[in-house]
Formats: C-alpha cells, structure tokens, sequence
C-alpha cells in the first residue's frame, strides 16, 4: 500500500474512532471491562453507613474524627486484539468486506481502550502468526497499532485458529481481555484444545464477522465456487442445501462450545453498522455484572 493511501485511510479511521468517543461507548467499555482490583483514592470524613473495616485509625487520631479511606476500581487492563487475516476475509457480497469490518472494529474499541489507558496489543495470524505486538499504553503506541492494522490486506491462505490460541496461551497474559475477531468458518477440532486453555486465561470475546450470503447461499442451481483460502474449487448444486448445513453446522458447532465454555460471543453483520450490536453486547456485559 503507498504511502499516500496509507495515511488517507487512518486519517478517516482515526476521525470515525474519535465521532464514537463522544458516545456512549466509551463508558459502556468501562463499565463493561472493568479493573482487576481497586486502588487507594482519598480520605474522606466518615459518614454513617459506611462500613467500618474502611476507618483509617491513623488517620482517625491526626484528624481526631472517624476518617476512611475511599477506593476506586483500578483500570490496569490489557486488551489484545487477535485478528484473522486470512483470504476469507476479502470476501465481500455488499460494498464493505469483512476486512473492512475487523478494521472498523479493531480501530474503534482499540482507540476506546487506548484512551482509557489500558495496555493495547495485536495479534495478526492467518495459517501462521503474521505478526504479534506485545501490548503498551500510549497514543505514539496505538498508532503504531493501527498502522500495522491499516497496512495489512487479507492475501494469505488459510486459518488456523489453534496456532493462534497456542500463541497466546503460550504469553502467559493473565487478566487480559482477549477480543478475537474472525469469520470462526474453521473447523472446530482443530482449535478446541487451546481454545480451551485460552478461555481460562483470558477474558475472552468471540467476534464473528458474518457475511449472510456465505450462511444462506441462494438455491441458483449448479454453480461453480471456489474456496478463497485454498483456490480450490468445485461444482455444488445449490439447490440441496448441503452447502448451506455444512457452514451452519460449524457456527453452531462453535457457538455450543462458546457457551459451554462461558465465552462471550458478539457477531456483527458485514455491510451493517456495527456500534448498535456492539454497544447492546457491551451492555449485556454490564447488566450480568449487577
């Protein structure tokens, strides 16, 4: 990609991200994610009510009145985004592909996260890890980020999954929110085992990106398809149905082991707005937290 281009396209990016800080997303995703602990705030002048394990005795005699010690949650979190880049994703039957989508949703909550000084990292994979960026805070390092972000194209063949998940069960993150964002079109087996390990260290999100056309393929007769990951192709009838129940049968395969596994799971329609679905999943998070 030129130079040019490049910046073009994180200058409009950089422009959506900061039209969705006025919303009501940026405290949806606080609320939603919050701290792993709480942290020392103030002193403050007891007031009935209060519980008396929080009176600072020390500070109860200087001050000679009760005086307790005010706690805020804490907001060290890391959130990684582990992003498929794998041909499939330059699929497109509307105006936008499902790149275009992950971008779009990578660079929103990344930048959300990022502003609200959480650790950001990245994770691009395919059938390899293309590449990994060990999460930091700071504008200059989101930046960097989303250049990466912006600078990649969906070219390489297929998905692996399970070298993803063994990646990141293999850093070691602990309370880490972990958002993958995928089509989840692989064949369950061959990430099972370290999903597995993952959801268990990681405060997992399952984004499908979903293109309706690849769940519900118009009954057109017999029609030559080729697999955009592998080149291969071959003559289906559409009209059977099989095609159809084979890619339905994966998702839900995935969906039951999401919600065997208590993993959250957000799907987001190519070619629709996002932030509606997203801001209704962040609150869903939030309702189950009361």
């Amino acid at each position: 990609m030129r130079g040019s281009d490049l910046r073009s396209k994180l200058k409009n990016a950089l422009i959506f991200a900061k039209k969705l800080s006025v919303s009501s997303l940026p405290g949806d995703y606080t609320s939603a994610f919050k701290g792993s602990g709480l942290e020392f705030d103030q002193l403050r002048e007891y007031t009935p009510g209060d519980d008396i394990r929080i009176i600072d005795w020390n500070a109860t005699a200087k001050m000679n009145k009760p005086m307790v010690k005010q706690f805020v949650q804490e907001r060290d979190r890391t959130v990684i985004f582990a992003i498929d880049t794998s041909k499939s994703g330059a699929f497109s039957s509307t105006g936008q592909s499902r790149w275009e989508l992950a971008q779009q949703v990578t660079m929103a909550l990344g930048f959300v996260a990022s502003k609200s000084k959480d650790r950001v990292g990245a994770l691009f994979f395919s059938d390899k890890i293309e590449q990994w960026i060990p999460p930091a805070r700071g504008n200059v390092h989101f930046g960097r980020v989303a250049k990466a972000l912006f600078s990649k194209k969906p070219e390489r063949g297929g998905t692996n999954l399970g070298e993803a998940f063994k990646f990141l069960v293999n850093l070691k993150l602990r309370n880490a929110i972990l958002l993958v964002v995928s089509d989840w079109i692989d064949e369950v087996p061959r990430y099972e085992k370290f999903f597995k390990i993952a959801s268990c260290e990681y405060d997992m999100i399952a984004v499908r990106l979903v293109d309706h056309t690849e769940q519900a393929m118009p009954a057109i007769g017999m029609l030559e398809v080729e697999d955009i990951e592998t080149g291969e192709r071959a003559i289906v009838d559409t009209t059977s149905g099989k095609l159809n129940s084979s890619l339905l049968g994966r998702l839900i395969e995935h969906r039951r082991l999401c919600g065997k596994l208590s993993v959250d799971h957000l799907s987001l329609s190519v070619g629709e707005p996002f932030v509606p679905p997203l801001v209704s999943f962040l609150r869903q998070r939030i309702s189950r937290q009361v």
